[in-house]
């Protein structure tokens, strides 16, 4: 039923995120996948990962990284809460935090985590109380 419930919700609620996920992952169908939580996940070539609704994008070679994976699915957690204002309030904010150089060249300057970020700060303790594992944070709370 939680099944049913969740692919139901990123379809409907989550669906803007959700389509743009699907047209992702038609674009990787030969990639490695497995499922996650009901997610669908995905490896790709690129150096971030990525949640869209139903699907999470993650790096090659890391389908095997539990905490990675409990990471974006925080991230579709916040798409089943936040809906069509997903991308808006999470997706842009964290594209820019990882890949706007000006940002990167700060993180590294003042020696900031990339998971202090609101975005990703929320993420992650969103994913650890759900999947009850811990996530990529510096300061998981799950011991």
């Amino acid at each position: 039923m939680k099944r049913i419930l969740y692919i139901f919700w990123q379809c409907t609620w989550g669906l803007p995120q959700t389509l743009v996920g699907l047209a992702v992952f038609l674009f990787h169908l030969k990639s490695k996948r497995c499922t996650f939580h009901n997610a669908l996940v995905t490896e790709w070539k690129s150096q971030s990962g990525v949640s869209l609704g139903l699907f999470l994008f993650i790096q090659e070679g890391t389908l095997d990284c539990r905490p990675l994976m409990v990471h974006e699915y925080g991230h579709a957690l916040q798409s089943l809460v936040l809906g069509p204002l997903y991308l808006p309030v999470v997706a842009l904010p964290s594209a820019l935090w990882f890949g706007l150089p000006v940002l990167r060249k700060y993180r590294r300057r003042h020696h900031i985590s990339y998971y202090s970020f609101y975005t990703e700060r929320w993420a992650d303790v969103w994913g650890e109380r759900i999947c009850g594992e811990s996530s990529m944070g510096p300061r998981s709370s799950i011991k």
